[in-house]
């Protein structure tokens, strides 16, 4: 293997282009500047790029020797989201409503980071073997499960573009910089989103008796969902059901003719999904009907399990633990009950999914509000893990072809 020093990432250019694209946030699909940026770069290193890829996504190839070896798939996502930017950072979101709230910024900054290095060894022969390293900038990780994930799978990515193994990375609050926290098989939940309304009959509040009161199901369907993860699903397994919306009603002295409540259900196994998706409906159909109101309810299932394959999970530790040292690895770590449309690419292909740390999240700069986790106004990637995430990119490069070699 070669020296890890040489055409190590380049870490003030990955600063400048986190910063900037942090500066300005795209949302799902609209990611337009920042998909042109990573393309022109590409180019530039001798990639040979596809752009327009579920709209705004690029893909660039890079062929190691005469690329008749392993193809290697890594992935960043590029999205912001809609949040108003508190942080107070010089290179603070300037576009109002919209920043990187989760990172992507810097997933995308490593991914280049780690392009140009791979690029400049391949062009040196400093990489082994031969095989073809697919580098795929995904939009709209954010949008759920009509995501940028789905839709690169719609338009033939692994057609176009074929991977036998894809690897992806996200940064994670609270765990040490420097530090790689994987494990196998079910990493992070599904997510489905499930709108349930109650119709009843609305009327005046002093004359209950002259109508049908919908807040009375969605209100013990409120309770009685709990008793789904309390009562019908295995202890040992992982379920969440949180009620996100409940709405009824426009006035203090009027029954509503109907009554809402939205929720976000989680599952790390596919047959407790499906035994949450049950008896959601059934909870609701048989509390509409004990109140005498009618239900309709819209369940939408977005994100599938992440599972990571043992084999290309058991090498990622490997590479790792070369990396940053046996002490900076762990390889056992504890599910998480958020969601990634990266399942959809490794229901396709076999992979991993790692997380790195992003520290405590402190701000070196502008106004630090203590540590918090992603999706916060507060929350800021940390440049410090941008060559942690960047070194294990080529280091996983590097050693695939090496022992495809």
């Amino acid at each position: 293997m070669s020296d890890t020093t040489l055409f190590a990432p380049d870490v003030d250019a990955m600063k400048t282009w986190r910063h900037a694209i942090h500066q300005h946030p795209e949302l799902g699909f609209e990611e337009h500047d920042t998909s042109a940026l990573v393309a022109s770069q590409l180019q530039a290193w001798g990639y040979e790029v596809h752009t327009a890829i579920a709209v705004t996504g690029v893909v660039g190839v890079l062929r190691i020797g005469d690329g008749s070896g392993p193809r290697l798939g890594l992935r960043a996502d590029m999205d912001a989201l809609p949040i108003q930017e508190m942080t107070g950072l010089p290179w603070a979101s300037k576009v109002p409503g919209k920043m990187h709230g989760c990172g992507h910024d810097g997933h995308t900054a490593m991914l280049l980071g780690a392009a140009q290095a791979l690029a400049e060894r391949a062009r040196q022969g400093q990489l082994p073997g031969n095989g073809t390293v697919v580098l795929i900038f995904q939009p709209a990780e954010e949008l759920g499960g009509g995501g940028g994930a789905r839709r690169m799978l719609e338009e033939r990515l692994f057609e176009r573009f074929p991977c036998d193994a894809i690897f992806g990375m996200h940064n994670m609050p609270g765990i040490p910089v420097g530090q790689v926290h994987v494990r196998p098989g079910a990493f992070m939940a599904s997510s489905d989103k499930v709108l349930i309304r109650f119709i009843g009959l609305g009327g005046h509040g002093g004359l209950p008796h002259k109508a049908v009161d919908p807040t009375l199901p969605a209100a013990a369907t409120v309770l009685g969902l709990q008793s789904i993860v309390g009562r019908n699903i295995n202890p040992n397994l992982a379920a969440v059901i949180s009620v996100g919306r409940i709405q009824a009603g426009s006035a203090y002295n009027i029954i509503a003719e109907s009554a809402e409540i939205e929720l976000s259900v989680r599952a790390l196994d596919p047959a407790v999904r499906d035994v949450v998706e049950q008896r959601i409906r059934e909870l609701a159909e048989h509390q509409a009907r004990a109140y005498g109101c009618t239900s309709e309810i819209r369940y939408e299932r977005g994100y599938p399990v992440l599972i990571n394959a043992a084999a290309p999970t058991a090498f990622a530790v490997e590479v790792a633990r070369k990396t940053f040292g046996d002490e900076q690895v762990v390889a056992d770590a504890q599910p998480l009950t958020g969601s990634e449309d990266f399942a959809f690419l490794l229901e396709q292909v076999p992979g991993c999914y790692v997380l790195v740390g992003n520290g405590d999240n402190g701000h070196a700069d502008g106004k630090w509000a203590g540590g918090c986790m992603v999706h916060n106004p507060h929350y800021d990637f940390n440049d410090a893990c941008l060559a942690v995430g960047a070194r294990l990119w080529v280091g996983l490069a590097e050693q695939y072809f090496e022992i495809g070699a």
